[in-house]
């Protein structure tokens, strides 16, 4: 470590370390109060903080934020770890949850942003150290108090120097990461709108057709969630629900009963609740409620992956989220996707059709590929940088 630098126990760098209240929640009035989900990208939100009745317990002055504090999300298996720093203060008392800690720094030992920095470098030990079972990981006080060492100078001089390099660093990342995210997305819809474009330019030998008329149409069965079991067993299925398709991180496995609803590889499943008209293929199992099954029954007429391709655009898709549009959660009506009319050109056309989309498919995809890597790249120096400051190289 760089001569002039001091290594100690978070525990004895802080001024406070305590977990937040359990609150008593109110509509209005009270104080406010921050949760796990106001802490995201190291930046503090007030977009989802709720209000507690300090009529039914009073919250002492050490429990309300202060500038330069710390949040530290302390529960939870996707949230447990965060970190972000107040950098402005609320404009009223703020308090947080029993599921964030605030570590405080000592005054006299720290410029208070790169309290903030050092916290950020041991972000994902932090992570790491949660304990727990059944899906819930908490982060104990002591833990955090005691496990982790920080490192820094003790000038303070030193330290706000280090923050100004890291603050114009970031500030020019973060231009760089918005303006690759806004890359991304208008790849997306760029592709969405030639996608349109593939199916309403309609020749003269288009028809519309009812889906009815060229599909058989089917939602799935909900077995006991107390039967599911993340093990492949002599008499089990593979067993579909809204996440799987696009990921197996969550797969499971059912008994194999005659109640099940069950598909083949060339049926199509499209999501039917909350993400409506998402769909994929290629996958033999039984499928939840939430999924529905569209098999082609007319494939004199009918081409499979134009059919597959349609699903997602605004003859469909567009329909149902239509027709669920006063919903808080889209979700659609069998009955409705068997009304929803179709373009259908003649197959060879579908066919010429398809090849298009899947060369647009593939353009798209590059340029997506190319703004991921540039993010991970955006990341990557974030942490290198974060690394030199935090082992006295800058």
């Amino acid at each position: 470590m760089k001569a002039g630098w001091l290594t100690e126990k978070l525990g004895d760098a802080c001024a406070f370390l305590n977990r937040g209240i359990s609150p008593k929640y109110l509509e209005q009035g009270g104080i406010c109060v921050l949760n796990q989900k106001c802490v995201r990208d190291h930046h503090v939100s007030h977009e989802l903080s709720r209000r507690h009745d300090t009529t039914t317990k009073s919250v002492g002055a050490e429990r309300f934020i202060q500038l330069g504090d710390v949040l530290v999300n302390s529960t939870g298996t996707g949230t447990l770890g965060r970190v972000a720093q107040v950098r402005e203060m609320p404009p009223e008392p703020t308090t947080v949850d029993s599921h964030v800690t605030i570590v405080r720094p000592k005054p006299d030992k720290f410029f208070p942003d790169f309290f903030g920095y050092m916290l950020v470098v041991i972000e994902e030990k932090i992570k790491e150290a949660g304990e727990g079972c059944g899906g819930q990981t908490e982060l104990a006080r002591s833990v955090l108090a005691d496990r982790f060492s920080v490192s820094y100078p003790t000038s303070l001089d030193e330290q706000q120097r280090i923050v100004g390099i890291l603050d114009q660093a970031f500030d020019g990342i973060a231009t760089a990461k918005a303006n690759a995210k806004k890359n991304l997305q208008n790849a997306r819809a760029l592709f969405e709108s030639h996608l349109q474009s593939v199916f309403t330019q309609h020749g003269d030998d288009w028809k519309m057709e009812k889906l009815d008329n060229l599909t058989k149409l089917a939602r799935g069965h909900n077995p006991p969630k107390s039967k599911f079991s993340q093990e492949q067993k002599p008499g089990y299925i593979r067993f579909y629900q809204i996440r799987d398709g696009a990921t197996d991180d969550y797969t499971v496995y059912v008994p194999d009963t005659p109640q099940l609803h069950k598909m083949k590889k060339d049926d199509i499943m499209m999501v039917a609740y909350r993400h409506v008209g998402r769909a994929f293929r290629g996958v033999e199992g039984a499928f939840n409620v939430a999924l529905c099954k569209i098999s082609n029954a007319r494939r004199d007429l009918l081409d499979d992956d134009f059919l597959f391709h349609l699903i997602p655009s605004q003859y469909v898709k567009g329909e149902l989220l239509k027709r669920s549009e006063r919903s808080l959660i889209p979700s659609m009506s069998i009955e409705h996707l068997r009304e929803i009319k179709i373009p259908l050109p003649p197959i060879r056309e579908q066919k010429r059709l398809v090849e298009t989309i899947k060369s647009l498919t593939e353009a798209t995809q590059h340029l997506e590929s190319l703004y991921r890597r540039k993010l991970a790249a955006l990341d990557a120096l974030k942490k290198s940088l974060l690394h030199q400051a935090f082992s006295g190289q800058l």
